[in-house]
């Protein structure tokens, strides 16, 4: 099969259900409209047409095999994840999602792997429909398995979430469960063991991420700066304080709270929970910051989104990570993100 021949076959669609804008959701009222994709695959540039009074954010993500997926994971799981880790940037912006490109090196062999392709193509597209975020153009190669995706989105002018907007006094909070992605990669590396059912359902966790893209429209007349956890909290918020010149304290309570259950393990005993939420990646959870006035009004986001929000800290003059050990004392962080070239 040619490279025309696979795109066509497992990459071009006909259906315009993609390029609907999308449904009002439980978290946001107000449907935002899609700017028109004025042309797609099949020409030397795909062409949007932005609609007025809206930005474009743009933003790209590798996986390449052997250190951002293993090689025996599910194709249709790996679709899913290269889209997914796209959309979470777009949450943390209180972007809505528009279209993506696809460059894709391929070894020759799972090139002609039909069914291998059909599921990757399938895990892609499911979470494409769900966010009406058609594939719009791209690239495919002969080489070492590598997925690249630039993802799209639109955010009206002037309310765009960042990183560089958290005050001294405004809470630091954190969507969903942290570490479960981390207990996943470790169980899979042989590290610790966890009953098959528990893998089961942590491998989800880091193989098919939801990225948060209601909360994070919802975010926009809420947050005063915002972030998706990819590399670990103590990277991200460290990434977060440094663009706001701020630094943060971090409740060692509250944050054991927003770590997922770790006693399934049954040997040995991974780290303790606050240490699996500075430390683990992939969770790809909102970080977000809000003054203290704001905190019924993230209550009632999260008692209306069905999604656990968790307040963990507090942003404070000066410079720094610190961790509160809830008896008066504080002790300071190490930044441990995740460093492709550490």
């Amino acid at each position: 099969m040619g490279e025309f021949d696979l795109i066509a076959r497992y990459f071009k669609r006909k259906t315009p259900s993609a390029l609907q804008p999308p449904a009002p959701s439980a978290t946001n009222s107000v449907a935002i409209e899609a700017p028109p994709i004025a042309l797609g695959i099949g020409d030397d540039c795909a062409l949007l047409t932005p609609a007025p009074g809206q930005q474009l954010a743009i933003s790209t993500d590798m996986l390449v095999k052997g250190r951002h997926f293993f090689p025996d994971v599910d194709p249709a799981a790996l679709g899913h994840k290269a889209l997914a880790v796209n959309l979470s940037d777009l949450a943390a912006m209180g972007a809505e999602p528009v279209a993506f490109t696809l460059a894709l090196a391929l070894p020759p062999e799972r090139a002609a792997d039909d069914a291998w392709m059909s599921a990757f193509a399938q895990g892609l597209f499911a979470l494409a429909d769900e966010h009406r975020c058609p594939l719009i153009g791209g690239d495919t190669t002969a080489g070492p398995l590598n997925i690249c995706i630039t993802v799209f989105g639109q955010i009206p002018v002037g309310q765009a979430l960042r990183r560089d907007g958290a005050q001294p006094g405004d809470d630091i909070w954190v969507s969903g469960t942290l570490g479960e992605a981390r207990l996943a990669l470790l169980a899979l590396q042989g590290q610790i063991e966890l009953a098959p059912e528990r893998l089961a359902v942590l491998r989800e966790r880091l193989e098919r991420p939801i990225p948060r893209i209601a909360l994070g429209r919802a975010l926009r007349a809420i947050a005063t700066s915002a972030m998706d956890l990819s590399d670990g909290l103590s990277g991200d918020l460290t990434h977060m304080a440094v663009a706001s010149g701020v630094g943060a304290v971090l409740d060692s309570m509250a944050l054991g709270k927003a770590v997922g259950p770790v006693a399934e393990c049954v040997s040995p005993r991974p780290a303790d929970p606050v240490s699996l939420a500075l430390t683990g990646g992939d969770d790809y959870e909102l970080l977000f910051t809000a003054s203290p006035g704001q905190r019924d009004t993230v209550n009632a986001l999260a008692v209306a989104s069905a999604l656990p929000l968790t307040r963990i800290g507090q942003i404070r003059s000066g410079s720094g990570l610190w961790l509160d050990d809830g008896a008066g004392g504080q002790s300071a962080i190490a930044r441990t993100g995740y460093d492709h070239f550490a």
